[in-house]
């Protein structure tokens, strides 16, 4: 099977971001199928055009189109469709025997749609995202007629699907209300990294020693986007309440987004930055499993809206892989599994609460070890990636099989 896999922003274990495409996609070249990937390079580059690598089997081509979370909106926009056009080409060029498009943005589905039908192939679509509901929610789309044209494409993306694969429970149940049948929609949540995450192999002392502000005291851990649906600054805020609370507890955020300098500058003013929380760049995973290995909680936080209780973020499932005890300040679906399995716990909103939580957990070892031994439990049983990858591949089995339908 040659299959024709569009994501715009694609990483390796050696970038910062979500390694999801890179883990299914290597997986599925070693069932022995072809699989190129149609990407685009974020990052300044001399090439001004495609060009390819073949990295671990898997057939990478890269579209060199400038992005970052810390670009304005329209100008992400234009991002967006400037990879659209180029990658719909391509992916015509190149030919296969199914489409996946992997989103977000919503966008990638026009050069999927329009490869299926020059190809007449299947194409099956992946949620990561109830996008447009998202950034409506948080004010990033207000224009009326936008909000209109998301909204068609998102149901034009649907419509064209021959199959839908969602990441949560909840993204599936929002697909479904748009009039999609829930024979159609899949859902494979993010999965547990067990092998690059593996508590065994990595290394507490050598991110330690990388940051010897951080001394020996406990850490609580934010490792990812900082995005307006992020809340980051709900963190900054945990750090000055522990401060009151006389905790020895440092607070580490490891990422980048639009919201950087804004966290930034609202942890200077609290009196926290560089005292009791720290913010660091994004890092490689294979160098950030140091960070999770080192951290006594990992966080999983999003502003309070109640779209975001679907998510399926990559920290979430990093954390587990890691054997690191879960904090969430949402509820959904996560939380309950965190409360199930006695992996976590879920903070509340008011700040001063929720510090007095977590200082009483880091107090209790024996209890911080149960949950981290749990986390890693729940990875292993219900979140290996080689079991989910099985069913990604399954999906695009049956759906060829079966004509185009799955």
């Amino acid at each position: 099977m040659k299959i024709i896999y569009l994501h715009q922003y694609f990483t390796t274990p050696d970038m910062s971001g979500g390694t999801r495409s890179y883990e299914m996609a290597k997986r599925l070249v070693n069932a022995g199928h072809e699989v190129h990937i149609i990407t685009s390079w974020r990052e300044p580059t001399d090439h001004t055009s495609w060009f390819y690598q073949n990295i671990d089997g898997i057939n990478i081509h890269w579209l060199p189109v400038i992005y970052s979370n810390k670009m304005s909106f329209n100008r992400r926009i234009k991002a967006f469709f400037h990879y659209a056009v180029k990658a719909a080409a391509k992916a015509v060029a190149i030919q296969g025997d199914v489409v996946f498009a992997t989103s977000t943005p919503l966008t990638i589905a026009l050069p999927g749609v329009y490869a299926s039908k020059r190809l007449n192939v299947p194409m099956i679509f992946e949620v990561r995202d109830l996008w447009p509901e998202l950034p409506i929610a948080v004010g990033a789309i207000r224009n009326p007629a936008v909000k209109w044209l998301a909204k068609m494409l998102e149901r034009f993306a649907y419509k064209h699907s021959a199959h839908i694969i969602a990441l949560s429970p909840g993204m599936a149940e929002g697909i479904v209300n748009t009039g999609v049948s829930s024979s159609n929609v899949t859902v494979i949540p993010n999965s547990a990294d067990l092998e690059l995450f593996d508590p065994a192999t990595s290394n507490a002392h050598m991110f330690r020693n990388a940051h010897a502000e951080l001394g020996e005291s406990p850490i609580v851990l934010y490792a990812g986007t900082l995005g307006l649906i992020n809340g980051v600054s709900y963190l900054a805020d945990l750090a000055k309440e522990c401060l009151l609370l006389k905790s020895d507890v440092k607070f580490v955020v490891i990422g980048d987004g639009m919201e950087w300098s804004q966290i930034k500058q609202y942890a200077g003013d609290l009196g926290v930055l560089d005292h009791n929380f720290f913010m660091y760049p994004p890092m490689p995973k294979k160098q950030l499993v140091n960070a999770f290995k080192a951290a006594s909680i990992s966080t999983s936080l999003f502003v309070d809206l109640v779209q975001m209780q679907a998510n399926s973020a990559n920290k979430f499932f990093d954390a587990l892989s890691s054997g690191t005890p879960v904090a969430v300040n949402y509820g959904g679906w996560q939380a309950a599994l965190l409360k199930e399995n006695v992996a976590g716990f879920q903070l509340t909103r008011d700040t001063k609460q929720a510090a007095e939580l977590i200082v009483s957990q880091l107090k209790n070892e024996d209890h911080l070890k149960l949950m981290g031994d749990n986390a890693l439990n729940l990875a292993q049983q219900r979140f290996s990636r080689d079991k989910l990858a099985k069913e990604f591949e399954n999906v695009f089995c049956s759906v060829i099989k079966q004509g185009g339908k799955y």
